[in-house]
């Protein structure tokens, strides 16, 4: 595996890592034919049928393996893989598409220029930026670490700067003023090797949707720095060190740093925080996503009612059970075998239940002041997370019904989970590595869930999470890897309604400062308050958190295009929430799935980065889509519908309907926009 950008500069560099061209040099006579060429022509000479399912030898496996042929090798690979030209699987490109195509390939593939010069206010802001983060003052550099380890990922965009600019912050063996050259360390807390200068740099490639994390930054940024981590009387002697340990308890090595300025921190951008778990590497495959509900609704502590933040001697106490896995990944196999066994997780939350229960501040039990609010104005203070399958997405606000799950997320919770699945993911790390994190980050959603369930009734806390852990052996890693559950430290909430759960979540919108909607007038509304029914989104709440037989047939996340004569056309993301007896596993996960308590969530827009597949309905049918849905009991009631509303891979306006909801999302929020990946589009 490589990096490009990182681990290699230069066409000779790659080359010496085993790369070979997929372009025909044109001044050698001798040389073989362009790869990209030949793909290209295959695919034009040999389209797969259209508006039908792909024949079997289209092998759509994400795991299937996958190289390009050789050039050497192109004759048998056509030979033996006749539909396997470009575009792969999908519907033919029109022909002067083709010729474009081919002819630029054939002529070099030149590409424009890596980026435009960078104007001089932006370079201006880019230079303070730097000036900031290479500051030699001992508190400086700290701080510059801090923000370094958690925006390495960060597409940055310059505060009051064009939407489709973007850089990114390295570590430079070079200075300003001289060509950049990353460090190409594998974590951002490996030892750099030797001097290095923070540099933003831009990013020349294309956006892509599902690796876009945007982070603003800039002079107003640089204050908001200044007032979390400076204002503040603290002194350090000298720097931590970079090591695997020092990355597994950012508790110990940032302990000089305000807790209240590290939490405020990262609640400032949540959902940046959030989608960097989720649009990060670590984020991919089944079972790397399994480890949590397939929607589920964020809140966050207060920091006023965060003992971490409040208490630095209670901060302290704690600090040592809050070591990752990763600090053990230099250590040998017995050590490292203990992260599997590690009891940290349960000793912390024997600890913060004890500290919580004597302080005298919580002695009434946590309420509603306790949740932050966004200080009225951050509307990242509530989220929706959705699981889609082997990806997830993550939005602002509570969306869909009320969920079977909920967290609130503390100060200790929120760092650990962005260095279990961020900061300390080793995209190289072995398979050791990964279950380590994956079981560490069950133990964290776990912390989170219990989180919620503290501001529930005492009595129904163990039958909200008995609902959310059954099955079989579920008892058994309650009892290896879970604190009992607290049933007698009481709520400061005095419920009014015999639904505490859905009664706590609404009430936490209403008291939003008009941030949120109370009610989401698709798929949770009272009468007043629903859409419209002769509207887009009233048509379709019929659909809406219904648990009919059709949802189960119904892709992960898919698009609704409703086309309006001359407007422009609707667009909804449906979402498919797959139920599940627990997800406290790893493998056979169909065997916990419990098919009949499936739902569907409508968003209006489109927020996935992989499309799993399109329908498209003329506004005058949405009556008669919903009734045809909603009517599908089986596989064949299924295909049958896809026949009236579906696009498959190889319709003859996939790539038109394709373009459609590429232009929606762009219009929709240009800065957060990119190039969608149609790599686990369907064929029903």
């Amino acid at each position: 595996m490589t990096r490009l950008g990182i681990d290699a500069h230069g066409e000779q560099a790659w080359r010496d890592k085993g790369f070979f061209p997929v372009l025909r040099d044109p001044a050698d006579p001798d040389a073989f034919p362009s790869a990209l060429v030949a793909l290209l022509e295959l695919g034009r000479a040999n389209p797969v049928p259209g508006d039908r399912p792909l024949p079997k030898e289209v092998d759509l496996d994400l795991k299937r393996q996958l190289a390009c042929p050789a050039p050497a090798e192109l004759a048998d690979y056509r030979k033996d893989h006749p539909l396997g030209g470009m575009p792969y699987g999908m519907a033919a490109l029109a022909g002067p598409e083709y010729d474009r195509l081919i002819a630029w390939a054939k002529s070099g593939a030149s590409l424009p220029e890596k980026s435009e010069p960078i104007p001089q206010p932006i370079a201006e802001k880019i230079a303070s930026i730097e000036a900031f983060l290479n500051n030699k003052d001992l508190r400086q550099q700290l701080v510059a670490r801090y923000l370094y380890e958690h925006l390495f990922l960060a597409h940055l965009h310059i505060e009051g700067t064009s939407a489709h600019r973007f850089f990114k912050l390295i570590r430079s063996k070079t200075p300003a003023g001289q060509p950049p050259i990353e460090i190409p360390t594998r974590r951002p807390f490996d030892d750099p090797g030797g001097p290095f200068t923070y540099r933003i740099v831009p990013i020349d490639g294309t956006i892509l949707h599902k690796e876009h994390v945007v982070y603003e930054i800039g002079p107003q940024r640089l204050q908001r720095y200044q007032d979390l981590f400076f204002d503040a009387d603290w002194v350090i002697d000298r720097l931590p060190p970079y090591s695997s340990s020092a990355g597994g308890n950012p508790f110990s090595t940032f302990e000089a740093l305000p807790a209240k300025g590290r939490y405020q921190f990262l609640l400032d951008d949540a959902l940046f925080f959030v989608r960097s778990f989720i649009r990060g590497p670590v984020c991919y495959g089944q079972v790397a996503v399994n480890v949590i509900e397939d929607r589920f609704w964020v809140s966050f502590m207060d920091p006023d009612a965060d003992l971490s933040v409040q208490d630095a001697d209670y901060l302290k106490k704690i600090t040592p059970l809050l070591d990752l896995p990763v600090a053990l990944s230099d250590k040998g196999l017995e050590d490292r075998f203990r992260s599997f066994l590690d009891d940290g997780p349960i000793e912390y939350a024997k600890l913060r239940d004890a500290e919580y229960r004597s302080n005298p501040a919580f002695q009434g039990g946590p309420a509603y002041p306790d949740v932050w609010d966004g200080d009225g104005e951050n509307d990242q203070a509530h989220l929706t997370v959705f699981r889609n399958f082997d990806n997830a997405s993550v939005i602002t606000g509570f969306a869909g019904g009320t969920p079977e799950t909920a967290w609130v997320i503390d100060f200790p919770l929120f760092e650990r989970i962005y260095y279990d699945l961020v900061a300390g993911f080793d995209v190289f790390g072995n398979v050791e590595h990964q279950l380590t994190t994956r079981f560490y980050m069950d133990s964290l959603r776990r912390e989170g869930e219990r989180n919620f369930l503290a501001f529930m009734p005492p009595d129904v806390r163990e039958t909200y999470h008995d609902r959310w852990y059954h099955g079989p052996l579920v008892t058994v890693l309650d009892w290896v890897r879970e604190q009992p559950l607290d049933t007698t430290t009481p709520t400061g909430i005095g419920f009014q309604t015999r639904h505490p759960k859905a009664e706590f979540l609404e009430t936490l919108l209403e008291r939003g400062n008009g941030l949120w909607p109370v009610e989401d007038p698709i798929n949770r509304c009272s009468a007043e308050e629903c859409a419209a029914s002769s509207s887009m989104p009233g048509k379709l709440r019929p659909l809406a958190s219904m648990t009919a037989p059709f949802v189960r047939f119904m892709p992960d996340l898919s698009v609704l295009i409703v086309t309006s004569g001359t407007e422009e056309p609707g667009i909804f993301t449906l979402v498919h929430n797959k139920a599940h007896s627990n997800v406290a596993f790893l493998f056979r996960e169909d065997d916990r799935r419990e098919p009949g308590n499936d739902t569907m969530t409508i968003v209006p827009g489109q927020f996935g980065s992989y499309p799993n597949f399109y329908f498209k309905v003329a506004e005058d049918r949405l009556d008669a889509f919903v009734q045809s849905l909603a009517k599908v009991a089986n596989k064949e009631d299924y295909l049958d519908f896809i026949k009236t509303y579906g696009v498959r891979r190889a319709d003859s306006d996939f790539w038109a309907t394709t373009d459609t909801v590429q232009a929606a999302l762009n219009t929709q929020n240009a800065l957060q926009a990119g190039l969608l990946d149609l790599n686990r589009y369907k064929d029903p």
